[in-house]
Order: structure tokens, then sequence, then C-alpha cells
């Protein structure tokens, strides 16, 4: 990194990322951090790494049916991903996090897609996914560090492994929320270490699994569930709104 102001603020972002609860707090609302989600600082392939996500921005994107700006695609990570809130424009969170994935990026070309950009899209299974198949996958293969529970754990405080499910992981907006986008993280990166060892029918078994437990509410909520899923959730890919183990998930 450059050892010079710029080189400060490249060095404040990677620091936001890895510590997200702790040095952007008052926009956090749970326990994940940036690199929860993208390996390695940002830096692994096939877990959206940043010096691929910068390239792609300015990008329309339909989930809020405008042009975004790269600063906005962060924005919107705080609020769902992060079940937080937004840091406004020009806030030194934003700025820092921003300047890290320039960094990451240098070099690359603009407006192109790299491999290992984004997550990776599974073919649909041979089988319909299913819940109790994706309990055996979770048993035998993730909960040694994400818990029995889903809730992750934590050394001193801080975040090690990130909670799946719960008041302590993602809401019902974060893409992770999307089953084909959970298995393809799945397939390419867990277990941790150990990624490309699952079979696409397990990582879509297992991903249905954890996206059929509550968490957060989509900050978008309607007030009803059922128009929240018309609205945001149509799709195949979403358990909102849908009835497992007798509870309608997503239901105040």
């Amino acid at each position: 990194m450059p050892a010079d102001d710029f080189g400060k603020t490249v060095r404040l972002g990677e620091q936001i990322f890895l510590h997200t609860p702790e040095f952007a707090g008052k926009y956090v609302g749970n326990k994940l951090t940036c690199a929860s989600c993208h390996l390695d600082a940002g830096r692994r392939p096939d877990s959206s790494p940043m010096w691929a996500a910068y390239l792609l921005y300015p990008a329309y994107r339909a989930k809020n049916g405008h042009v975004n700006t790269f600063a906005e695609r962060l924005q919107g990570c705080f609020r769902y991903s992060m079940n937080g809130k937004a840091p406004p424009a020009g806030d030194p969170i934003l700025v820092a996090l921003e300047t890290y994935s320039y960094w990451l990026a240098k070099g690359a070309p603009v407006g192109t897609k790299l491999p290992g950009q984004g997550f990776p899209k599974p073919p649909p299974p041979a089988q319909k996914a299913d819940y109790a198949r994706g309990a055996a996958v979770y048993t035998q293969h993730c909960a040694l560090c994400h818990g029995a529970d889903g809730q992750g754990q934590s050394s001193g405080g801080k975040p090690v492994f990130p909670a799946l499910w719960g008041a302590r992981s993602f809401n019902w907006g974060a893409g992770m929320g999307d089953i084909r986008n959970a298995a393809g993280f799945i397939k390419a990166n867990m277990p941790l270490g150990l990624g490309g060892t699952l079979t696409d029918q397990e990582a879509w078994d297992v991903a249905t699994f954890m996206d059929s437990h509550e968490r957060p509410q989509d900050p978008r909520f309607t007030g009803s569930v059922q128009d929240t899923r018309a609205k945001f959730h149509d799709s195949p890919d979403s358990m909102y709104g849908r009835s497992v183990n007798g509870r309608v998930l997503g239901a105040p």
C-alpha cells in the first residue's frame, strides 16, 4: 500500500472491511463484516471480490430500478447485508471502502467482466433443493464453524465465523437471501479452505436450509409479508413469505 495520505485511506478501508462493527459500528446492525461474504479481505475470486466489483459501476440495478454508483452499491450492503443504515454520500466510511476497492482494482480494465467476478451461478440442481438434506449437509460440513444453531463464533467479542440466520445475520433484503446466490458462494468457497468439495446438489440443499430460517425483516417491508414477497421476492429462489416448519418466514 502507498506510504502517503492516500495509502492511509486505503489501509482504513481495509480495516473497515475486516472489522466492520468496530470501525463502522453506527451503520451496522448485526455481527457480520464485509469479509464475511467477500473473503480474504475482498480479494478471493468467486466471493464477489472488490477488485472485480469496482470495475462494473456505474451500473443499472433492477433491485432499486436505477443506475447505481459504486458508493451507492456499498450503501446497499450496509442496509441489507449489514442490517444497518447507509452511510451518507461522502462519509469517511464510504470514501475509505471505495478507496480500498479502487486500490485492489488498480490496473484492471474498467467495465470488463473478469473471471472470478461476483458469485458463481450454479446450474439448477438435479433434484429439487431439499431442507432435510440441507440440514444433514449443514451438520456434517458447516456446524463446526457456524454452530449447530447457525449463530457463528466470536473471539474476544469480535466475529470469527458469521451468523447465518437470526438477529445477528443479514436481513431478508440481502443478496445472500437468494438461494442461487448462496448456493454459488457455498459451492465455490465452503467449507472454508475446501471450496469445490461439495456437489452442486449439496450446495443447493444447504443454501435452502440456511435461507429457510428467520432473520431480520427486509427494510422494504410494506406491512404485509405477501405484498412484500410479490414486490421484492417474487422468485423461486427466495424463501421469504413461505411456510417452513409451521411458520411463515418474514412474518412479524
